[in-house]
């Protein structure tokens, strides 16, 4: 495995060094760091154009520049953005967090969803459900960023601001989405016209009461989960997870999942105080999680059984999902003070930027800000990329589920929730994981339409600068950056292949 990784790391670093020299030729050739002097009207033109030669030394060979700058950059000194005189590393700093927020976020939410989908496709095929996703999928893969961007700021916007000040139930709205949660439901969990006329009557009537509780209620205006809400979602998702992860039968497994739940709960109430009196920061956050998924792994040891691991596995997976619930209240515990801040002026939803400026507040009032300046920008990222990672997992499963191996799973007498969990599944997310990390480190520096339309200052926005500006040294930064992370997604996509594919372990 050493041997590997050193290799590889090996033939990345000699690929970077071929790409800087290639790209800083190129670079020496497109750009003209002189023409807006060439062709300024200014008296003493040649004297400034001679203090620029000077200062960016282009009176030298490029090679030679080229040398100074890969030792330089080997130091940690990426170089100065000298139009505006500010230190790239600072530069650089700012935006590569800005952009990782931005599709982090982005792409899992994307891949949570898109294999979800994905895989409930696959399972319908060439029922009513699976056409309208896969139609679904091409209108939302073929619509243009920029296009999908400006409506979001246009409804999810300005509308659901102006809607928040004035809240008013719209029957005929809330039935059609009513009815369209019906109907999703009933052909992704219901096989025979029986059950899903159940499973749509039971989703329909859901929907309309969660609906007109929210509408109806002071919800909008202050939102909340609750010690109640917590436990409901912590019950359903022990439940949930045992179903998907061991099946309900194996009751260690399921008694491990609620017993995590129930500590969850009785936790919920002590965090409170902790959250309030305790200056809370992301360490606090990833420290807290860390020992939560710690005590579910130690639940699941104690109630043991023939495999441990089933359950320690569920246990944690319901220990993660319940930290996000009990994070999410306490987030949505600081809407009223967010709502009345003059900086946001009871107009949450942000369209520009990505945070708020002089809004002041404490750690949870700066995490609701980073909410809803992410919404829009994320749901227009997640919108495209949803729908290629949904089509993918359909094509990848449907391949998976025509294999030997899962006819003679079946033939063992495997259970259903077995052949596609154990079987199937995993390896139908062997074309994901070559895809995902490539696509992430891709958004990062890519995603230069979204950034610029809602003003975020992220790597992609600072390449297209830098490079209209003819600011070499931001330009070469930012392609040995994103050119370092896609080897690294690389490197990544093979150790993913390995986990999900044993052959592949034995092979390497």
């Amino acid at each position: 495995m050493l041997r590997f990784i050193a290799r590889r790391l090996a033939i990345a670093i000699g690929l970077l060094l071929v790409l800087s020299l290639l790209i800083y030729w190129l670079l020496d050739i497109a750009m003209d760091p002189l023409d807006d002097l060439r062709t300024s009207p200014a008296l003493n033109r040649d004297q400034l154009i001679e203090l620029r030669v000077q200062s960016l030394g282009l009176d030298q060979p490029w090679y030679q520049r080229y040398f100074t700058w890969l030792t330089n950059f080997v130091r940690g000194d990426f170089g100065v953005a000298w139009r505006t005189g500010q230190r790239v590393n600072d530069l650089l700093g700012g935006a590569a967090l800005t952009s990782i927020q931005l599709v982090f976020a982005a792409t899992m939410i994307a891949l949570i969803l898109g294999v979800t989908i994905g895989l409930l496709s696959a399972l319908r095929q060439y029922t009513t459900f699976d056409y309208a996703i896969t139609f679904m999928s091409f209108v939302l893969y073929a619509l243009p960023i920029f296009w999908v961007a400006v409506l979001l700021k246009q409804y999810l916007a300005i509308g659901v601001n102006d809607y928040l000040n004035n809240p008013v139930l719209n029957w005929p709205a809330v039935i059609i989405l009513s009815v369209v949660s019906g109907l999703f439901w009933a052909g992704a969990i219901a096989v025979g016209l029986k059950r899903q006329a159940i499973v749509f009557g039971c989703a329909f009537a859901v929907t309309l009461g969660s609906l007109v509780y929210i509408l109806t209620s002071d919800w909008l205006q202050n939102p909340r989960i609750g010690v109640v809400g917590v436990a409901v979602i912590g019950l359903a998702v022990a439940y949930a997870v045992t179903l998907i992860f061991s099946g309900i039968n194996n009751r260690r497994a399921l008694y491990a999942a609620l017993t995590t739940a129930v500590v969850g709960v009785i936790s919920y109430i002590g965090l409170q105080w902790l959250f309030y009196y305790v200056p809370m920061s992301e360490l606090w956050m990833i420290g807290l999680l860390v020992v939560a998924v710690a005590i579910a792994c130690l639940i699941g040891w104690l109630w043991g059984g023939p495999d441990r691991a089933v359950s320690m596995r569920g246990a944690a997976v319901v220990a993660v999902l319940i930290s996000v619930v009990v994070y999410v209240d306490r987030v949505l515990q600081g809407w009223q003070i967010y709502m009345n801040a003059s900086a946001i002026n009871r107009r949450p939803v942000a369209t520009i930027g990505s945070q708020t400026p002089n809004l002041g507040g404490d750690f949870w009032i700066t995490q609701l800000d980073k909410w809803t300046h992410l919404l829009l920008p994320t749901i227009a990222l997640v919108l495209i990329s949803f729908a290629g990672y949904t089509r993918y997992q359909r094509g990848s499963m449907l391949e998976v589920m025509n294999q030997d191996y899962i006819r003679t799973a079946r033939a063992k007498g495997l259970s259903e929730r077995l052949v596609i969990v154990r079987h199937a599944l995993r390896n139908a997310l062997l074309p994901l994981a070559s895809i995902v990390p490539v696509d992430f480190i891709t958004m990062i520096g890519g995603a230069v339409i979204t950034e610029t339309i809602f003003n975020w200052a992220g790597m992609g926005r600072l390449f297209v600068t830098s490079l209209y500006g003819s600011e070499i040294d931001p330009v070469m930064a930012y392609i040995m950056i994103t050119g370092a992370l896609a080897m690294m997604a690389n490197l990544v996509a093979d150790f993913l292949y390995g986990i999900l594919d044993p052959r592949i372990r034995v092979n390497a």
